[in-house]
């Protein structure tokens, strides 16, 4: 869910990004603009990959079986409705290479034992 904490995070985020390449700029005055962009996109990897978090962990889809009963997942094999068994970290990699933590529900199938971890 959005929150303005969240919101504040993320505006930190881009401030830290900003503050971090004036920095890095001052050092190196003669980089090249390959050299620039490189430095860039480490900077925003990193800032990426929170945001990439936590707007993954606040959607509907990360709970899926908290959810009303029409809005909950069914099984692939059987079709019951799914039941929350534990949470579990997954742990994915952004296409910049950072490691995004992704706590989520598992569920199973009370008829036939099928179970999901809800994707990335």
């Amino acid at each position: 869910m959005w929150s303005d904490e969240l919101e504040m995070r993320w505006r930190q985020l881009a401030e830290e990004v900003l503050v971090g390449m004036k920095e890095w700029r001052l050092q190196h005055p003669k980089a090249t603009f390959a050299e620039i962009e490189q430095a860039l996109d480490a900077l925003w990897a990193k800032a990426r990959a929170r945001i990439l978090q936590d707007a993954a962990l606040t959607s509907a889809a990360a709970d899926p079986v908290h959810a009303p009963p029409e809005e909950r997942p069914r099984c692939a094999q059987c079709g019951a409705l799914l039941e929350a068994r534990g949470q579990a970290t997954r742990h994915l990699r952004t296409s910049y290479e950072q490691e995004v933590a992704l706590r989520r529900s598992y569920a199973v199938c009370p008829v036939c034992g099928e179970g999901l971890f809800p994707p990335g």
